[in-house]
């Protein structure tokens, strides 16, 4: 995921940040966060804050994360957007493999299930796409659609 920032144009605080980008919601919410802040700055921090879709423990509900998300992502700046962007393409390209491997059995894995999976990554890339045209935004979109069609064709 790093280097697909990288490959489009991403620097080093954003590159930094999308190695980071989980770490706040997966190990240690707000006092993670501070850490980041600590170690690499306050962009970085930004960014990964601004991949971050819950720093509590325990986590609010599946929907009500990813409705929040979705709200956040549509004023994020465009760091936040790219680093947010390749995450969601490296993820959905390895849903659309395990798909391909492991059929449906893959949705169990979700908290959304494979309806609320799906609406979410067609969420996302519609608000990535509304922030402009881009080569990963287009990729997405890619993805996103043989994602759907062999949720169809999978069983």
């Amino acid at each position: 995921m790093t280097s697909t920032v990288l490959t489009h144009g991403g620097d080093e605080d954003e590159a930094i940040a999308a190695l980071l980008h989980d770490a706040v919601e997966d190990q240690g919410g707000k006092r993670r966060l501070r850490e980041i802040r600590r170690k690499f700055g306050e962009r970085v921090a930004h960014i990964v804050e601004g991949c971050t879709d819950a720093d509590t423990e325990p986590k609010p509900p599946w929907l009500e994360r990813k409705k929040k998300y979705l709200e956040h992502l549509r004023d994020a700046d465009s760091s936040t957007r790219l680093v947010s962007a390749a995450d969601k393409l490296y993820n959905a390209r390895e849903i659309l493999s395990d798909l391909r491997t492991h059929r449906d059995s893959v949705w169990s894995r979700f908290k959304g299930g494979k309806e609320g999976t799906l609406w979410y990554y067609d969420e996302v890339a519609k608000i990535l796409r509304a922030g402009g045209p881009s080569e990963l935004v287009e990729e997405l979109d890619r993805v996103v659609a043989e994602l759907r069609s062999a949720a169809r064709e999978r069983r």
